[in-house]
């Protein structure tokens, strides 16, 4: 049974000190949270006690769970890992590049487990479509979602775009050669929307569009590749697989296919919708951290992987600053 502790309450620590109450081989021993009228809340909601510091959290267990805002995460996890525990926390991993290298290292001195909290790795849609995944070469990322105080303590590049950063990492298997991005700041004091081209070494571009002040929310993400088209719906949990498959001889009667012409010949289309299954993503990413303390594996979303899109979104975020200078 490992010990699991979690620091903030807000409304993602409320759900994770939910599901760690759930999944069993974790023993929820308590949470912080420094808001204290907050922290009643909790008690009272889930019946388990607001230690009362962070270091009271970190004594008492195995897993430090940080689900505090963004400018808190190397506080919180650098004491966690300087006291030898594992420590799962939410992206982004931290707010500065020097902040998440350091945690890198503490991390490998106090031989535990890290894993990041990009929570899309386990949404079921795209596991259900990853395996389709072999080469992209053009993905086009939309990531909308109406406007809320909450996460505006970061530009919208590190609240929303950063997960579709993390997963075109994982599936392009190439250095990247050029960032352009453009933003405007509309509510708050840094950029709302934003747009951003990667173009990578192997020739794969990826065209990603992140705002927090649309009119509707969506989560979707198209790829294209030799021979196929893999459509994500992040949001309502679909994948759509179109692949293009070369005939011999005449296509059946019923077969759609596409005329290559000039003896190319034919290529037989075929429409696949891959099952989805009914998964809590953020349960799945706890449960996948157990595992991988027990078992003594590597996590699935690793430091190294929180610090590579944490340095894609800072190098995204100064083409903009870059722009904007050009501008004024």
């Amino acid at each position: 049974m490992l010990k699991i502790g979690v620091l903030g309450a807000g409304h993602l620590g409320k759900i994770h000190i939910r599901l760690a109450k759930e999944i069993p081989g974790y023993e929820l021993v308590g949470f912080f949270d420094p808001d204290t009228d907050k922290a009643a809340e909790v008690e009272n909601e889930f019946g388990i006690s607001n230690l009362g510091s962070v270091e009271e959290v970190i004594n008492q267990c195995d897993v430090v769970d940080v689900v505090t805002p963004t400018l808190s995460h190397y506080d919180c996890a650098s004491q966690a890992l300087r006291s030898s525990k594992h420590v799962f926390i939410e992206k982004p991993v931290t707010n500065t590049l020097d902040e998440a290298h350091s945690l890198m290292e503490l991390a490998r001195e106090a031989k535990v487990k890290v894993q990041v909290g990009h929570v899309e790795r386990f949404n079921p849609a795209y596991t259900a479509a990853k395996d389709y995944c072999t080469q992209p070469m053009f993905i086009e990322a939309h990531r909308l979602a109406q406007f809320n105080i909450r996460g505006t303590d970061v530009p919208v590049i590190l609240d929303l775009m950063i997960h579709d950063i993390d997963i075109i990492l994982s599936l392009v298997k190439s250095p990247i050669k050029r960032i352009s991005a453009s933003g405007v700041a509309v509510v708050s004091d840094t950029p709302d929307i934003a747009n951003t081209r990667i173009e990578f070494d192997n020739g794969c571009v990826a065209n990603l569009t992140a705002s927090r002040i649309s009119v509707k929310s969506m989560r979707k993400m198209r790829l294209f590749q030799k021979d196929a088209y893999i459509s994500i719906d992040f949001l309502k949990k679909k994948t759509d697989i179109v692949r293009l498959k070369n005939i011999s001889g005449e296509p059946k009667p019923d077969e759609m296919f596409i005329d290559l012409g000039e003896g190319k010949g034919k290529k037989a289309v075929t429409f696949e919708v891959p099952e989805v299954m009914e998964t809590n993503a953020i349960k799945a990413e706890l449960e996948a951290f157990q595992k991988a303390i027990l078992n003594d594996t590597e996590p699935l979303v690793t430091m190294e992987d929180g610090y590579n899109a944490l340095d894609v979104a800072h190098k995204i975020l100064d083409r903009i600053n870059q722009s904007l200078n050009l501008i004024q």
